[in-house]
């Protein structure tokens, strides 16, 4: 495993588990096994330490959310399966879904992390809307910006508000519903 990853798989975790004020470099060094210092020479500031963290998060979460498992030939049902399946795994690694949160707050303060944040969703909106204009959307832009709003929606309510992961399939039926009423 690369340095960078170690460190910031390691603050993906502090976040999820102490929250903003609990990512250190000091932290992340002793959590994750590194002589001190280690950190603070791959991310000099809080501010490099949050942009390596939310660009692995990125990363893990494009891993998940892959754009070549999502064939517009599938239909309705094969894309909320696909759909279904990637939020399943988002929501069964909470750490990674209340870290991104941290970040997503944070940058409501840091317009050099908000630029980076922005980036990173805008990524996912495009591929959404891709697939959605080859499904028949009317509008995929705007379609796309709900179906992200719709997944972030499940998310926060899964892991901050009173529900709990949802059952896969509990999933593939209202993301199939929303897509439903979209592609009408």
């Amino acid at each position: 495993m690369r340095r960078s990853d170690l460190v910031a798989d390691t603050a993906i975790s502090l976040l999820a588990e102490r929250g903003m004020r609990g990512l250190t470099h000091r932290a992340v060094d002793e959590a994750a096994g590194l002589p001190p210092g280690s950190t603070s020479n791959l991310a000099r500031t809080r501010a490099a330490l949050l942009e390596l963290t939310l660009a692995r998060l990125t990363e893990l979460e494009s891993a998940v959310f892959a754009p070549e498992a999502l064939d517009p030939t599938v239909g309705v049902d094969g894309a909320a399966r696909v759909f279904a399946r990637a939020l399943h795994a988002q929501l069964l690694d909470r750490r990674r879904t209340l870290a991104r949160y941290e970040l997503a707050l944070e940058a409501t303060r840091r317009p050099e992390l908000r630029a980076v944040y922005d980036l990173a969703g805008r990524r996912f909106r495009e591929v959404a809307a891709t697939l959605l204009a080859a499904m028949g959307s009317a509008d995929p832009a705007r379609h796309a910006g709900e179906l992200v709003a719709f997944a972030e929606g499940l998310m926060f309510y899964a892991v901050a508000g009173a529900g709990g992961p949802s059952a896969e399939d509990d999933l593939r039926r209202a993301v199939a519903d929303l897509l439903t009423g979209m592609l009408r």
